[in-house]
């Protein structure tokens, strides 16, 4: 029997091959990863990681001896450049094929890139991989020491405030670009976006919104500020590039398999088992734009949790289950002192009820919640822990939630 064969370096396929092994698979099983390392999880790299306080161990999910100990052949520095589904073949970047019973596509997210004069200058970094990670790490920890360092991060979602913490935690003097009028607003909405606005200035961010950046001076090949539209120059001695990512779909699309539309996030079309419009192609993670009865629609969510609980679903349906992903959106973000753990999912663009707020804000311990037509459709718990099944049952109850019932949340 030809191998499973799972695509892609991150949490994704590290969960999936666990999820196989211990649902009893004992054929052959293949990860192939165009990156130098075993799979391993991102979120470490703009929080501690980046900070230098947690070891490079940190970010692998599974020990190194796991994947020999289970007879996973992971074959790292390989990229798979070519999937013929009806062939059940893929091409790999030096010529070689391999032939597969099942595959599972979780190749994640490429990082925007800023087209604008001077993007490629020195000290300009984007933040996706470990080694992304060791090379910005590297010049923050420098700045510090020294006690200079000015670092303007392009982008205010959540890539961008992350790394902009981490550098002020560091000493840096750090400023935040962001295109819109709230750092996160696409997310939260102006009420949260603002209320994180308000974390960043009391830590001395300066925060530049509804910007544009036409582009990037330097002076012996190395980055030394950044232009805006209105004539605005911020000197810089680094800058981070945080401005969103695309999946990594190439795959899918010359393989023919079905797409989602951009309206409804992109990516690979699955079903509820996370096959694709081929039965023995599975996706995950990034890419996957999974059907959600709760909402409506499509979703594809680029998340920790996604990836987590993707792959293990995959695992068990490459095996023939059937039970369907029923998982809400689920995130978190650790930013100075505050911590924050999300569920649910809101079209912030489409529009919502209200916010309601229970708790706190000035203490900054407060559980927010985003109503749609009177009913809860996502709550966020900042501060205040072991919330997220009572917010989740909120969700999923489906009835209208009067905003009194909502503040009296927390208490």
């Amino acid at each position: 029997m030809e191998p499973f064969v799972l695509v892609g370096g991150g949490l994704t396929t590290a969960r999936a091959a666990e999820a196989l092994r211990e649902e009893g698979y004992d054929g052959d099983l293949v990860v192939v990863t165009a990156e130098p390392h075993r799979p391993y999880e991102r979120p470490p790299l703009s929080k501690d990681y980046l900070r230098g306080e947690a070891e490079r161990d940190a970010v692998f999910p599974l020990d190194e001896g796991w994947y020999a100990e289970h007879d996973v052949d992971v074959r790292t520095g390989e990229t798979v450049v070519g999937l013929d589904a009806a062939e059940h073949r893929l091409t790999l970047s030096d010529g070689a094929t391999l032939t597969y019973a099942k595959t599972l596509l979780a190749p994640g997210s490429a990082p925007r890139t800023l087209a604008v004069p001077g993007a490629d200058l020195a000290g300009v970094h984007y933040l996706r991989t470990i080694e992304d990670a060791d090379r910005i790490s590297s010049a923050l920890l420098e700045a510090s020491l020294e006690g200079v360092g000015r670092l303007v991060v392009i982008g205010d979602g959540w890539i961008g405030l992350e790394v902009a913490a981490s550098a002020r935690t560091l000493g840096l003097d750090v400023t935040v670009v962001g295109r819109g009028d709230h750092p996160l607003g696409r997310v939260l909405g102006p009420e949260m976006s603002d209320f994180y606005a308000g974390v960043h200035a009391e830590h001395d961010v300066r925060l530049v919104r509804g910007a544009t950046v036409v582009g990037l001076d330097g002076a012996d090949g190395r980055v030394t500020g950044v232009r805006l539209a209105d004539g605005t120059r911020l000197p810089a001695d680094g800058v981070v590039i945080g401005i969103g990512a695309t999946p990594n779909i190439g795959l899918a699309e010359s393989a023919g398999l079905e797409l989602r539309d951009t309206a409804h996030g992109g990516g690979i079309a699955v079903d509820a088992t996370l096959a694709s419009s081929h039965p023995d192609v599975f996706a995950g993670g990034d890419v996957a734009s999974i059907p959600s009865e709760r909402y409506g629609r499509p979703l594809r969510v680029e998340h920790w949790a996604t990836a987590q609980h993707t792959g293990a679903h995959a695992g068990r349906a490459m095996l023939g289950a059937t039970d369907p992903y029923d998982r809400l959106p689920y995130f978190y973000s650790d930013q100075y002192d505050v911590g924050m753990e999300y569920t649910g999912w809101v079209d912030v663009a489409a529009g919502y009820d209200d916010v309601v707020v229970s708790g706190d804000l000035d203490a900054r311990e407060v559980v927010a919640f985003w109503r749609v037509d009177g009913r809860v459709a996502a709550g966020m718990a900042v501060n205040v822990w072991d919330q997220m099944e009572r917010v989740e049952e909120l969700i999923r109850s489906g009835r209208e939630v009067s905003a009194e019932e909502l503040r009296r949340f927390v208490g």
